[in-house]
């Protein structure tokens, strides 16, 4: 006998490269009281249909996902994923009219359920009519991972198609224990949660906490597993290190060479860009006037002295509310920078300063080993250096660097419990292959 839908719909998004992990998760989300297990798309892509076999003979009572995306040879696809033990199973709503009829068909040769997925459809409510016509069993609301982290929210949507269809309506994209009550309101009767719980470093415990939000509709707020906008980029870069920030970038974006002058200081803050000659300090200490409050003053100096920066231009910083200084190059002056508390950043520091001749230029691009800093690019730092996300996005990365430190928490509470993260990310199977 299947556990008991009552109520809103929760089903748990599994999508995890590697199976071992992915039924861990499922573990403790089913003994939150989760009742839908979705095999996602990495899942299936990684693991093959043997995901969903492993679901069913572990939760045989359990409603098993099989969230195939199918966009062509529809009846192959839902015969192999219903075969392998799929209650329902995913077709994408830019599919062909004929595809979704041949999903329709062959689910109901073998009991499954269709579940059409309007992601990235051009017209969703005009598609959603139709795909009702075609017999599909619920209709799907997602807002893809890719999209979600340019801060849109599928919710607006879920509302004006729950206007006009009949049919059971499921949604995706970011939920949480804020969201998922909303979502049930906006006419979801199946929300679908990914990162909050695969990522939760206690999944049981966040599946409870939703699956309850759900239930009685009030949200409980998180700091995590949303998506946020361009007015929080502060708020979330100093949940970030620059590490999560360089691993959204693809271990892109760091400027070489560059640490602060005392451990513990963390600068953010779009960049005013500063290029000048080695000494020449008029042109970093007049950006000083030019700068908006908040930003970070970033100088190039080809990485070499005399020092172009030092502690009256810290203290005028401090005065103008600036949130710190980047030098490519030297500074002096650091026992009273450190005193003063500034976030100074430089390749070196010296004792000799040079002269304010006024030849550099501010404003200008700059590129700093392989990296390209432009004023309004946004730029980080920490302990661990420093790293620059492009102005254009800004917002993008944010999201993906958070992404990161959850994704982290998950790891990193594994690991206590005894694994190591060879083990846990099963590290030799997934080592790049090469002909020997």
């Amino acid at each position: 006998m299947k556990v008991q839908d009552e109520g809103p719909i929760l089903q748990v998004a599994l999508d995890f490269a590697n199976l071992s992990q992915a039924l861990r998760v499922a573990r403790e989300a089913v003994a939150g009281g989760a009742q839908w297990l979705e095999a996602g798309t990495p899942l299936i892509k990684s693991e093959g249909l043997e995901a969903v076999r492993a679901l069913r003979r572990e939760f045989p009572d359990h409603t098993i996902v099989a969230d195939m995306k199918t966009m062509d040879a529809g009846r192959a696809e839902v015969e192999m994923a219903s075969q392998a033990g799929a209650d329902v199973v995913t077709v994408l709503g830019v599919a062909s009219d004929a595809t979704i009829s041949e999903c329709v068909e062959a689910g109901q040769r073998y009991d499954a359920r269709i579940m059409l997925d309007l992601a990235e459809v051009s017209d969703p409510v005009v598609r959603a009519r139709r795909i009702q016509e075609l017999g599909v069993a619920i209709i799907g609301i997602h807002c893809p991972i890719d999209v979600q982290m340019r801060g849109e929210d599928p919710l607006a949507l879920l509302q004006m198609v729950a206007e006009v269809v009949d049919l059971p309506i499921a949604v995706a994209g970011g939920l949480n224990s804020e969201s998922a009550p909303r979502a049930v309101q906006a006419g979801a009767s199946i929300v679908i949660v990914g990162s909050a719980i695969a990522k939760a470093p206690d999944a049981e415990a966040a599946t409870r906490t939703i699956l309850q939000a759900m239930r009685t509709g009030i949200g409980v707020k998180t700091e995590l597993y949303k998506r946020r906008g361009a007015a929080e980029l502060r708020e979330i870069f100093s949940m970030c290190s620059t590490a999560n920030i360089s691993d959204a970038m693809h271990r892109r974006g760091w400027l070489p060479g560059i640490s602060s002058i005392q451990r513990g200081m963390r600068l953010c803050g779009p960049a005013l860009t500063v290029w000048t000659y080695p000494g020449d300090w008029a042109k970093p200490v007049e950006a000083i006037d030019e700068a908006d409050e908040g930003s970070v003053i970033v100088v190039d100096v080809r990485g070499e002295g005399p020092a172009v920066w030092g502690e009256e231009a810290s203290k005028s910083c401090l005065t103008r509310k600036l949130a710190g200084v980047v030098i490519n190059g030297a500074l002096r002056d650091s026992a009273e920078i450190r005193e003063l508390g500034f976030p100074a950043f430089s390749k070196l520091v010296a004792p000799a300063a040079g002269d304010p001749k006024g030849m550099g230029m501010i404003g200008v691009p700059l590129k700093i080993g392989e990296t390209l800093v432009r004023p309004g690019d946004w730029v980080i730092g920490d302990d661990d250096g420093v790293v620059v996300v492009p102005k254009e996005r800004v917002v993008e990365i944010a999201n993906r660097a958070m992404s990161v430190v959850e994704r982290e928490s998950r790891e990193k509470a594994e690991i206590e419990q005894g694994r190591t993260l060879a083990q846990v990310s099963e590290l030799k199977r997934w080592e790049q292959q090469r002909d020997k």
